[in-house]
């Protein structure tokens, strides 16, 4: 033991300390009764050891509140209102080590350590600590007083809630504060400090301790139990749970179970390793919510406890900062996986401020130089266990057509999107609709190429039909109307597969220039009466299926246009019967003649147009006999794709001929046509109208302007639309409903394209492959100045502990979207990516790039719906489960690989662990997974069988149409006008 130094040297030495000591943030100060430290100081200035001034052991009694006893020694709660150099002097950590080696204290006295905190304006010796009752979420009744100075951390006050209660420090444990109202807020950062966490003395602090299902007690989850769940003791296989379907949430259920299997991040949580890299301070994360919500699912499936759990908390949280994921409709599993990732990466990221780094040009560097820098920089902004278990880097190289200039990047990854080798036909359905109006519409299944045009379409449907396709019109039908007629060089991306395409055969080449036909669509229209039902109509509503009509423009007029319709709409319009076809005129024929020349554009004629119109008729009646005969003739001929009887069939032209070139101008005698003006006074007689003309716009509103007569001859201004109004008695009476709805489907319905399967190597080839940047996204050339459409290149350079491919099935274009069904036949085992890795290996220091499956993403059905489940191998008994929802059974390694493996979950072989445990002998006959989707259907069919939840995905019940039926579902009146 050293000895103690005179008294002049102790003096010089405390002053010299006080005098060099200054406040900083975190130092430990004491507090020394003022007497006690007065009356030394007057010992140490005597020079006499003998004098009867010495002071004795350091007594600091008097600063403490009632008699010191060993009830309140370990809180050591001083007098309220002490004032410094009153009451106490403060001595740093070197000067009270000092005094207490020379003088000692008096026994059983505890010392009286401050921190200096750091407030708002100032640094200051904290005197008063601030004052917390902790206890237990399970006995909050009792508790216990202890000090913690502003300075220290929540995690100081947990490990000491801890200590006081005798729970293990491997135990999970989170503390929650009381509020004077009675409200209890989470404390979540522990590595804030308890003034910046708004701590103050007479608070409760409350400890919560997860329970051994991994649920917290504060925060039960709704857990579906089975009945052994019931009997409190279930102990099922960590890992082997189920998660509840919350509404189309199976994309969610899927990413989660696959990142659950995925053996290194599992383990991370479960040994709460994450919760000393929580960051809730970094602005691009989600104040650690996110982590903190997996962790919980983590715990929970990982129990051996649980058979199935609902992930509402997860679910709200990701909806909270993912407002994408708001509500229950369906969603992608790799959208989900990919926001899970990178909101896991920023919660976690041990990086708390992350730096501006200035990236240096390339400068023909050799690639191990900047590849290097490159990850380096990466990880000096980005260092989580995300980071470590799934970033890997590829090599980005772009040439510039122009100026060959060269540019090279280094860009980390998280997973690989790689492309499926794409077809270059695809199948398209048509309705054919011929001119022989005897013929029913047609149902085809063309094959036909992706990248075609709509004349392809033509081509295709004329080998089958005998039509040339320069006599086809192609269009787009909806809610009864022409939504687009598609000109013969459009490209045929632009046709969705939801789109309703009928096919029109008209008489005429209407492509070409020296041809004078006019392309005329029909519109079928019914009059609705006033809402008083008086006998005006103020409005019409589109019934039906549209017709397009080729007519040459000098011979265009109302009435041929009626007669041709008539002979058109003949199979599902009867013609009145002669006693039907004459009506007696009232006296408001005037009125009527109006209405008739507003719809029908029929002008009005004197007397001597219509004498002139009798002789012209009488003239040519013979050749409308003769018509009639031809038109018997051809009803009689037995009529295609094995329609053996024609109903409603009264009379028709040779489809192969033009229309009106079977339809004289005047076609029937004056008396039969539509009455012009009727100057007797007594009653007259007229032809009774099946329907009248009106002249609409493209989407079937009236549109009185694009039109002008001279006589009974019509001139459009415009590509006009027609509309032919029915009156609704005329409509019930003579439009026959059903037999206008059918159609028969022609044997090419039966064809498949032929799918080959492909090897995951393939689409990594693909995705290695050299392509040409698109116009939408060009790279600008330093050297040209100018943006330009480069070559890029992608190469792997380093890969992942974990490695995740994203099989892009989706494939979306500007006009269209459709899944790719194909079957990609990937390895389970032994998947080696050495060939594609680019980075020179050198002797001992080359790594393995040999692979094992760990986990799949399965998508069942097509775009607009689709079931999600998930392929896994569990960590600790190395046996592969099938994930559907809440449903898990084990599987065989033989059932993974199918058309519906989406996302695929690799890890690195010398990385994976033995299993801890002996995996089950289950019968895998009897195990009920979803099969392939029929490619007929693109999965639709499998949806609803795979499911066991009727709210996981939206209804693809598959119906099949027989050999003549209704499509009237082909003109549904909902459409997704993306």
């Amino acid at each position: 033991m050293a000895a103690v130094p005179g008294l002049e040297s102790q003096h010089s030495l405390i002053d010299r300390i006080l005098r060099e000591q200054t406040l900083r943030t975190g130092d430990s100060w004491f507090l020394i009764d003022l007497r006690w430290f007065l009356q030394w100081k007057e010992y140490v200035e005597t020079g006499d050891q003998n004098s009867s001034a010495y002071p004795g052991r350091i007594n600091n009694a008097e600063l403490f509140e009632g008699i010191l006893c060993l009830c309140n020694l370990e809180t050591g709660r001083l007098k309220e209102r002490l004032t410094e150099n009153e009451d106490y002097v403060l001595l740093p950590v070197e000067a009270w080590d000092l005094l207490v080696r020379w003088y000692g204290v008096e026994p059983d006295q505890p010392p009286i350590e401050r921190k200096v905190v750091d407030l708002p304006v100032t640094q200051k010796v904290e005197v008063y600590p601030v004052e917390l009752y902790l206890c237990q979420h399970s006995d909050m009744d009792s508790s216990v007083v202890v000090f913690f100075s502003r300075a220290d951390t929540v995690e100081t006050v947990l490990r000491e809630t801890q200590r006081q209660f005798g729970v293990p420090a491997e135990d999970e444990t989170r503390l929650w504060v009381k509020n004077s109202d009675g409200s209890c807020e989470r404390l979540r950062n522990i590595h804030m400090t308890v003034l910046d966490a708004c701590l103050s003395s007479g608070q409760t602090v409350i400890m919560e301790t997860r329970n051994k299902d991994g649920t917290w007690p504060t925060s039960r989850p709704h857990i579906m139990r089975n009945t052994l769940d019931d009997l409190q003791d279930f102990h099922g296989q960590p890992g082997v749970c189920g998660l509840t379907n919350l509404g189309n949430t199976c994309f969610m259920n899927s990413a989660l179970q696959c990142l659950s299997n995925t053996p290194p991040l599992t383990e991370y949580f479960l040994s709460n390793c994450y919760l000393n890299d929580l960051n809730f301070d970094n602005p691009l994360g989600m104040k650690g919510e996110i982590a903190e919500a997996y962790a919980d699912i983590i715990k929970q499936a990982w129990s051996g406890r649980h058979s199935t759990i609902a992930p509402r908390i997860f679910k709200a949280k990701v909806s909270h900062f993912a407002s994408q994921f708001m509500g229950y409709q369906q969603h992608d599993s790799q959208e989900l996986l990919s926001f899970l990732l990178d909101g896991l990466h920023e919660d976690l990221n041990r990086v708390k401020r992350k730096e501006y780094i200035e990236l240096k040009d390339a400068e023909e560097r050799p690639d191990e130089e900047l590849a290097e820098e490159a990850w380096r920089i990466h990880r000096r902004r980005n260092d989580s266990i995300i980071v470590d278990i799934f970033h890997g880097l590829f090599k980005s190289t772009l040439v510039c057509p122009k100026c060959g200039k060269i540019s090279v990047t280094f860009d980390p990854f998280c997973y690989l999107s790689v492309p499926l080798p794409m077809s270059k036909e695809r199948v398209m359905e048509v309705f054919f609709v011929s001119m022989n109006p005897c013929r029913k519409p047609t149902q085809f299944r063309l094959v036909v190429p992706k990248a075609g045009k709509v004349w392809d379409l033509c081509v295709a449907l004329s080998r089958y039909t005998d039509v040339p396709a320069a006599r086809m019109v192609v269009a787009d039908v909806f809610s009864h109307r022409f939504y687009k007629i598609f000109p013969m060089d459009e490209p045929l991306n632009c046709i969705l597969e939801r789109d309703d395409i009928f096919i029109y055969e008209v008489s005429g080449n209407i492509y070409d220039d020296d041809m004078n036909d006019m392309l005329l669509p029909i519109y079928l229209r019914e009059k609705t009466r006033s809402r008083d039902y008086s006998d005006i109509y103020y409005s019409t509503i589109l019934f039906g299926h549209p017709l397009l009509l080729s007519v040459p423009r000098d011979k265009l007029s109302w009435d041929n246009l009626y007669e041709i319709l008539l002979h058109r709409l003949s199979r599902y319009v009867r013609r009145p019967d002669s006693d039907e076809e004459d009506e007696e005129e009232d006296e408001d024929s005037q009125d009527e003649d109006i209405y008739s020349r507003n719809t029908n554009g029929l002008i009005e004629g004197d007397e001597e147009e219509s004498a002139a119109a009798n002789q012209e008729h009488d003239a040519g009646s013979e050749g409308e006999d003769n018509g009639s005969e031809l038109s018997n003739q051809e009803m009689s001929s037995e009529p295609p794709n094995g329609e053996a009887e024609i109903n409603n069939c009264s009379g028709g032209t040779n489809s192969e001929s033009p229309e009106l070139d079977d339809c004289p101008p005047s076609p029937v005698p004056l008396s039969r046509q539509p009455k012009r003006k009727c100057r007797s006074s007594r009653p007259c007689r007229r032809k009774r109208l099946l329907f009248t003309f009106q002249t609409v716009n493209s989407n079937g509103s009236t549109d009185r302007n694009s039109c002008s007569e001279d006589g009974n001859s019509v001139s459009f201004h415009t590509q006009p639309y027609i509309a032919i109004d029915w009156d609704p008695e005329m409509r019930r009476k003579y439009y026959d409903e059903v037999e206008a709805e059918k159609y028969v489907k022609h044997e090419s319905m039966g064809i498949m394209l032929k799918k080959t399967p492909v090897k995951l190597k393939e689409c990594i080839n693909l995705f290695t492959t050299v392509e040409t940047l698109e116009e939408e996204n060009p790279w600008y050339c330093p050297t040209c100045k100018k943006h330009q459409l480069a070559t890029k290149k992608l190469d792997l350079w380093s890969l992942p502990e974990v490695l995740i491919i994203h099989l892009k099935r989706f494939s979306y274009t500007k006009y269209s979207r459709e899944k790719l069904d194909t079957l990609v036949e990937f390895p389970i085992r032994n998947l080696d990516f050495s060939e594609f890795i680019i980075k020179p290996q050198i002797g001992a220091k080359s790594e393995s790039f040999v692979y094992d499956l760990i986990a799949v993403s399965n998508h069942y059905g097509g775009l607009r719906d689709g079931h999600y489940t998930a392929f896994a191998r569990n960590k600790d008994n190395g046996q592969w489960y099938y994930y559907d929802d809440s449903s898990v059974s084990p599987v065989s390694e033989e059932q993974i690989e199918s058309r519906a493996a989406y996302v695929l979950f690799y890890q690195r072989q010398d990385k994976i662990p033995q299993p801890t445990a002996f995996p089950p002998h289950p019968d895998y006959s009897s195990m009920d997974i979803a099969s392939d989707p029929d490619p007929d259907t693109n999965g639709t069919n499998s949806c609803s069988s795979i499911s066991n939840d009727v709210t996981s995905c939206n209804s693809c019940d598959h119906l099949e149409a027989a050999a003549s039926t209704s499509f009237s579902s082909c003109n549904s009146e909902i459409r997704d006008l993306d």
